[in-house]
């Protein structure tokens, strides 16, 4: 669970200092050093939540003893109008953290919510929605965590944890065969090795040659459907490219094992949620 892990603090730390600096400018003039304050944190849309952790740890990184209610967990959905938590602490921080702790939120519970919406248009077939590489830099971490609590499921997390072979790979190795022969030499045994075909020449090749899983790059749903008749079960397939809400039930109903979509982060729209402090009187 990410609320056990503390890797994302490095990454808290590196916001708040580029937007921080040598400090807070406008907070600083307005409010005592020692004022305490309360804000509530609403959805000004539906959404599904992620990174409620990390919203609350940038606070804490500027006020350790801020307080949280927390009305929903991870992984929810909040309607629109609903109110997620108050937050009560520092004025100071409140105020000086409030962006960057909505960044985060906002970015994450965005991919959460696009990632929903993948998976229910997916069906309720076998066919699971993944995730790719492209993602933010820094915070890869951060964005399949999203994911995950969208309901999918993360493809490799980085170079390291999966073979991969593309286009480029076939081209610089001279052919899928070779490419893939190359690989369970020379790699780990553990590893998975995964190859990616444009057409339904390829995937023979990829099979006799030992692939674990075959990549159907940009196919038309009809040449997906020719593929999973060819491979007969003896591999796993992934679908990829061109994959958009309004074709994937269609690929889904190909009996393809795995759809990944690279629009669950690449462009993800931020989800409106606000952060609003409490007048007492």
């Amino acid at each position: 669970m990410i609320e056990k892990q503390l890797w994302f603090e490095e990454i808290i730390r590196k916001a708040l200092e580029e937007d921080l600096g040598p400090g807070d400018c406008t907070t600083d003039a307005i409010i005592e050093p020692g004022a305490r304050g309360k804000a509530v944190l609403e959805a000004r849309e539906e959404a599904v939540l992620a990174g409620l952790h990390v919203f609350t740890k940038v606070f804490q990184a500027l006020d350790p003893e801020m307080e949280f209610e927390y009305h929903y967990r991870d992984g929810q959905v909040v309607s629109s109008g609903g109110t997620i938590c108050r937050v009560s602490g520092s004025f100071r921080a409140i105020l000086t953290a409030e962006r960057t702790a909505l960044n985060f939120l906002q970015r994450m519970s965005g991919i959460a919510t696009i990632t929903r919406e993948y998976v229910a248009r997916a069906g309720k077939g076998k066919a699971k929605i993944l995730d790719t590489r492209k993602t933010a830099p820094g915070l890869r971490l951060l964005d399949k965590y999203a994911v995950r609590m969208g309901g999918g499921h993360n493809h490799r997390m980085g170079l390291f944890d999966c073979i991969l072979i593309k286009d480029n790979h076939i081209a610089a190795a001279g052919s899928i065969g070779e490419a893939v022969n190359l690989a369970k030499k020379n790699a780990p045994h553990t590893l998975k090795v995964e190859v990616e075909v444009e057409d339904l020449k390829g995937i023979e090749e990829a099979i006799r040659a030992g692939a674990d899983m075959i990549l159907l790059d940009n196919m038309r749903p009809e040449e997906i459907r020719e593929a999973v008749r060819l491979a007969r079960g003896r591999v796993i397939l992934e679908a990829s490219g061109g994959i958009t809400l309004k074709n994937i039930g269609e690929i889904a109903g190909t009996g393809v094992d795995y759809i990944s979509v690279g629009a669950l982060t690449h462009s993800v729209r931020a989800v409106d949620l606000s952060l609003e402090v409490i007048k007492e009187d």
